[in-house]
């Protein structure tokens, strides 16, 4: 089994463990654009052209599905995507996870980059899955970009600014970056207030992952030798793990598994 994973930094990291944990027997294609990012300030235009270059390069080594590991490369470029790879390859976009958090009654935080934060297409998922529930969108102000360069002061700043706009009464916090998935406990810790309920966080790796298997026919094997071999490509060039990967616990499991020939 070879799955692809694309994005335009390290924000797959997350999915990609997901895919290691349940099937640890798969090869991975991971395949990046450091040229062109950040893609959020790109127009969507230019983020599904860059978007459609990563895809296609990942394409050229044959998985058997792609996942967007991008909230954002999926709003734009998922039908884009859809058009030039499946019915061969399918892929398999990244949403937030507003629907199953909304099933706990709330209220809810959705933490967002400011480009998604009040987005139609944020407030459409709201709008279809939390109807009747309290939810506070908050923009996260630099928390992708501090998380994407592992630069821990940044990412201490930004956590504290976004639960500085989180209301007190919150229970539940939907990371709606994937990028945020890679520092949850610090969110938690951060937003979790005396007294209250454990808070409660929805990401979207496992669901994604999950949702790729169903595509393709297989099965969770998480007992499966982990044998499975890492390819990553950066632009389209072979290439290796970005250097803040090692930051997280995500991407040190990935470093112990063998890069493919």
């Amino acid at each position: 089994m070879k799955i692809a994973l694309m994005d335009s930094g390290i924000g797959l990291l997350a999915a990609t463990a997901a895919v290691r944990r349940l099937r640890p027997d798969a090869d991975l294609v991971l395949s990046l654009d450091p040229d062109g990012m950040p893609w959020g300030p790109r127009t969507p235009q230019d983020l599904t052209a860059r978007a459609l270059a990563v895809a296609e390069a990942a394409a050229a080594h044959r998985p058997e599905a792609l996942i967007v590991g991008c909230n954002t490369a999926t709003v734009h470029a998922l039908p884009a995507l859809r058009a030039s790879l499946e019915p061969g390859i399918p892929v398999i976009g990244t949403v937030p996870a507003i629907k199953p958090a909304a099933a706990g009654g709330g209220p809810v935080a959705i933490w967002a980059t400011p480009a998604t934060t009040g987005s139609p297409y944020q407030r459409g998922l709201i709008e279809d899955f939390a109807g009747g529930v309290t939810v506070a969108e908050v923009p996260c102000w630099g928390l992708a970009e501090a998380v994407e360069h592992a630069d821990q002061t940044a990412i201490d700043a930004a956590v504290a600014a976004a639960a500085a706009l989180t209301p007190e009464d919150v229970t539940t916090v939907v990371l709606g970056c994937t990028h945020y998935e890679l520092v949850a406990d610090r969110i938690r810790a951060a937003v979790q207030r005396p007294g209250r309920p454990p808070l409660a966080l929805h990401g979207s790796a496992g669901a994604v992952v999950a949702q790729a298997l169903r595509r393709i026919g297989a099965r969770p094997g998480p007992e499966a030798a982990a044998l499975g071999a890492v390819t990553v490509l950066l632009s389209g060039r072979p290439g290796a793990l970005p250097a803040p990967a090692l930051a997280y616990a995500e991407g040190r499991l990935l470093q112990a598994v063998s890069p493919a020939p």
